[in-house]
């Protein structure tokens, strides 16, 4: 706890800074870091005096046979596991960048429209997760369905641990259940991913060379007219040597739009390097693993019955619409337990 307030001191002088606003992005950083630690020393303080609650109501109920004391020592040890939970989860998000923001993209896979419309309904399961935590997110690029849904979405998610927490999203997501768009009401298996990058800012240099990137400008905008800009705003960027695609066509200004796309671009290519770096430690420690990219990580079933399942934890849910309207907790700590543990 001293080396957080002796950290927390510091960053305060930091903020106190004017010229810090110069370089926004690098402000925003600090301030992030700076509720972070007051959540984290307000949790350790929450933590303390549960305890010392608990320990003199426990004491006065075994002292004066007090029942209502040793009830209410009971309701304190409830919450002081529930605090401690929480703290013990925090202490999982440890990785080199599990406090970072991320930048998150979700992808229609096989099933045509029922694919586009799952991606679409991911989008949703997700955001109402980040509104219940707090977190906030921006859409840089999104295509349409043909006929409904999404082809695709990136977007970027700020808050304490982002990256941390969204680690046990990445993979595959199957959907199961009567589709909305078949005449004949029949089951329909749906595919959709998401894959994440963190949003590193300017914490790592990534050497780009003008000469290894094709820059095309577009208009955007979505079906049926809406959300069309006049100017060819979007903005694709294209690095040759890796074949790495990235748009944005978020802001209505070009130049925006180019300063977010390169910020993507330099983020996905320091992710490529380091899981390249990743796959040549372990073929030369000689460690087997069998990597299956095409099964999923999840599946959600809404029709014969209602249930979600983690193939990964084993762990199953009931509430298949409850997980769809944002109810991811239980399911992301049961991954990073199991992370945890080896």
């Amino acid at each position: 706890m001293a080396g957080r307030r002796a950290r927390l001191a510091e960053i305060e002088e930091i903020a106190a800074d004017p010229a810090l606003w110069e370089d926004r992005e690098r402000a925003e950083s600090t301030l992030r870091e700076k509720r972070a630690i007051e959540r984290q020393l307000e949790s350790d303080a929450d933590i303390s005096g549960l305890i010392s609650d608990a320990e003199i109501l426990l004491e006065l109920g075994a002292g004066e046979d007090d029942p209502e004391s040793v009830e209410e020592a009971a309701a304190a040890v409830v919450r002081l596991e529930q605090r401690l939970s929480d703290a013990e989860l925090r202490r999982m998000l440890s990785g080199e960048h599990d406090a970072s923001d991320a930048i998150v993209s979700l992808n229609s896979g096989a099933g045509g429209t029922d694919a586009c419309d799952w991606c679409e309904m991911l989008l949703r399961m997700y955001l109402r997760w980040f509104e219940e935590r707090g977190f906030q997110a921006e859409i840089l690029d999104i295509q349409e369905g043909e006929e409904a849904g999404l082809k695709s979405v990136t977007f970027t998610v700020r808050g304490e641990c982002a990256y941390g927490y969204l680690r046990s999203e990445v993979g595959i997501h199957r959907l199961v259940r009567i589709s909305p768009f078949d005449a004949q009401s029949r089951r329909q298996t749906s595919f959709a991913s998401l894959s994440m990058v963190p949003d590193i800012g300017d914490e790592v240099k990534v050497d780009l060379d003008e000469k290894d990137l094709r820059i095309d400008t577009y208009r955007a905008g979505g079906a049926g007219g809406q959300h069309v800009n006049r100017t060819d705003s979007a903005v694709r960027i294209t690095h040759l040597p890796t074949g790495l695609v990235v748009q944005c066509q978020n802001e209505r200004s070009q130049h925006k739009n180019k300063a977010l796309a390169m910020k993507v671009l330099r983020a996905r290519l320091y992710e490529r390097a380091r899981q390249e770096h990743a796959a040549e430690v372990e073929r030369l420690g000689g460690e087997k693993k069998k990597i299956d990219f095409g099964s999923q990580i999840r599946s959600y079933t809404i029709h014969p019955s209602q249930r979600v399942k983690d193939h990964r934890t084993k762990l199953e849910i009931g509430n298949a619409q409850g997980v769809l309207d944002g109810g991811l907790d239980e399911l992301i700590r049961a991954y990073l337990l199991q992370e945890a543990a080896g």
